[in-house]
């Protein structure tokens, strides 16, 4: 008969009490060490994700050829779709010149255009899946499966947090779905993504339980030091279990951020005319909220465009892009030009982009189906150079054919910025070590600084 042991007193039995303590260490589990190895460039990272893959020959990567074959399919744009599509579909959206870099930008995004001398344009930026959820799962964790730690977790377990009072990894997105694509993972829990619904402006709305109604701080805080220390003891009952580590840590990050969230999260509490700066849509919220908790140190925070696949225009692309881009031209550039005023830019990297970019052909007629094959990104601040294009597609913007850049080495990329070897943040799990970048991915050197 085997005897019942408790899992602490069994890895003793195997590995003896040193072992023990070994097994249990921060560097036996593959962990990197907290911090950068490196001279960081950035200390933040803002990602801005347009669900659904945005239009890149409507918005950002003009091509004249596609009026000149309308409706017709050369060869070169004879590849595999996820539906059936037809001939060659122009842009009816005029691009003209902005800035002194002289960049094209489509009529859509004239905010944008005001401020393209900050920002780096991709436009030659491919994945590996033509499908939402794999595409999406693989911009934000590195794997097409929705069980990896997403990219927040994995930069809030390299760089630990600048601020105990607030999560390391924020997600501004309205109502309550995708909790997958902000998980940790194999990571242990404290660094998963905490959502919050930038749909509301008032916190209390945001936040459930944000204020107590029964204990003032002093008494809140004689409760928390006793359930803290009656999961102490529980815990060295039977050892480290790092999800129970993670309900702890969860716990006083929720009491710390009761002194501080009301505050931050509030922004009605900012000056009128940036409220109309950056606008009073949802999304704008979302900038404006990444904006505060920048200035609060929060190292991660995902902006999510709308819920659901927004930018997923299978028909009517022309008429959805004319409702939907007002809205994040302005807010997408009040961020830009708010950061570089507060002098915040140079130490915040902005992301924009989707899961993948549509088709110069149509589909039903007025549409564009998805197309991982090339697509159009940008970045800015961070140390990221301004007012650069990189890489390109082909004539009629299917394929990228220049510059190219993968989301693994978007990754890399993102990573070097904030001081991070991506080779090396590792984490040992199912005896093997992993990382947001799996075994591919370069740092993207001709944009940098």
């Amino acid at each position: 008969m085997i005897p019942t042991l408790s899992r602490r007193a069994w890895i003793e039995s195997a590995f003896g009490a040193t072992g023990l303590s070994a097994l249990m260490s921060h560097e036996a589990f593959g962990a990197a060490p907290l911090g950068p190895h490196f001279a960081p460039k950035a200390k933040h990272v803002i990602f801005l994700f347009m669900t659904g893959g945005p239009s890149q020959m409507d918005m950002l990567d003009p091509k004249p050829a596609l009026a000149k074959y309308q409706g017709q399919r050369p060869s070169t744009v004879d590849l595999r779709t996820e539906r059936v599509t037809g001939g060659l579909l122009p842009s009816p959206f005029e691009f003209k010149k902005y800035g002194k870099s002289g960049i094209e930008v489509s009529e859509l995004l004239p905010k944008f255009g005001s401020v393209i001398d900050d920002v780096c344009v991709l436009r030659g930026v491919y994945t590996f899946n033509p499908t939402h959820t794999p595409a999406r799962s693989l911009i934000h964790s590195g794997n097409i499966t929705a069980v990896r730690p997403s990219m927040g977790a994995w930069i809030s377990y390299g760089l630990g947090s600048e601020n105990k009072n607030l999560p390391g990894f924020v997600v501004l997105s309205p109502g309550n779905g995708g909790g997958s694509l902000w998980r940790a993972g194999f990571l242990p829990a404290e660094h998963q993504g905490t959502q919050f619904n930038n749909a509301e402006t008032e916190p209390d709305k945001m936040i459930r339980y944000l204020k107590n109604q029964h204990l003032d701080a002093a008494a809140q805080r004689k409760q928390m030091d006793l359930v803290q220390a009656l999961n102490k003891d529980h815990a060295d009952s039977f050892g480290v279990d790092a999800l129970l580590e993670g309900r702890i840590k969860a716990m006083e990050t929720a009491y710390s951020m009761q002194m501080e969230a009301s505050d931050v999260f509030d922004v009605r509490k900012e000056p009128e005319a940036i409220r109309e700066e950056y606008g009073k849509t949802e999304f704008a919220n979302g900038c404006l909220l990444a904006r505060r908790l920048v200035e609060r140190g929060v190292r991660y925070i995902h902006v999510y465009y709308g819920s659901g696949q927004v930018w997923d225009d299978h028909t009517s692309i022309n008429k959805n892009l004319k409702k939907r881009c007002p809205d994040m031209d302005q807010a997408s550039a009040a961020l830009i030009r708010d950061l570089k005023r507060r002098g915040l830019l140079d130490e915040t990297l902005i992301v924009w982009g989707g899961e993948f970019g549509r088709t110069p052909v149509s589909e039903n007629g007025d549409g564009r189906d998805h197309n991982p094959y090339g697509f159009t990104m940008w970045m800015a601040g961070g140390g990221v150079k301004g007012g650069m294009v990189h890489g390109a597609t082909d004539e009629f913007g299917f394929k990228a054919v220049e510059g190219r850049v993968s989301i693994h080495d978007l990754h890399a990329t993102i990573l070097n910025q904030l001081g991070i070897n991506h080779e090396k943040l590792t984490y040992r799990y199912a005896g093997r070590d992993f990382r947001l970048t799996d075994v591919s991915g370069e740092v993207v050197r001709e944009i940098l600084v």
